[in-house]
């Protein structure tokens, strides 16, 4: 059996669970036609590049795949009648990542990054994130605002 990777949109007024529904069932697809599915990931909702049928947001699903090309032609089928589905792109692979994908090995380098810019701003100017974070405000603010008064 050849290995394929394929990515599908769907529009983003719709919820997370049903995505993780509308991935099972083209799993079950892919089962019923002798393949299965070696890796499914969400990668979230993602602003689009340019508005496909008047949305600018979709939510983006990954599947690693070892099937026959009647089961992924059957998948691409059931996702071109399914009205959630925004685009999908299947392609042959020579073979399957280990670990996880780009999408989400920079989600969390991304994540990593913005801990370290909080870090950052803190060591800079203590005073203002300790009055943002704690919500009391500091010594030099109740001074100032008993003077103003």
């Amino acid at each position: 059996m050849a290995l394929y990777e394929s990515v599908y949109i769907t529009r983003p007024d719709i919820s997370a669970t049903q995505v993780e529904s509308l991935t099972a069932d083209l799993t079950k697809i892919i089962e019923e036609n002798g393949g299965k599915v070696t890796k499914d990931e969400y990668w979230g909702l993602k602003s689009l590049a340019y508005k496909i049928n008047k949305n600018r947001k979709g939510h983006y699903s990954l599947l690693n795949i070892d099937a026959p090309a009647g089961a992924i032609s059957e998948m691409e089928r059931n996702m071109r009648i399914h009205e959630d589905v925004l685009r999908y792109l299947s392609i042959r692979v020579d073979e399957h990542e280990a670990g996880p994908s780009i999408m989400m090995q920079n989600k969390n380098s991304r994540d990593e990054r913005d801990r370290g810019r909080e870090a950052e701003n803190y060591a800079a100017n203590p005073r203002t994130d300790a009055f943002e974070k704690t919500g009391q405000p500091t010594v030099e603010k109740a001074q100032n605002e008993e003077t103003n008064e």
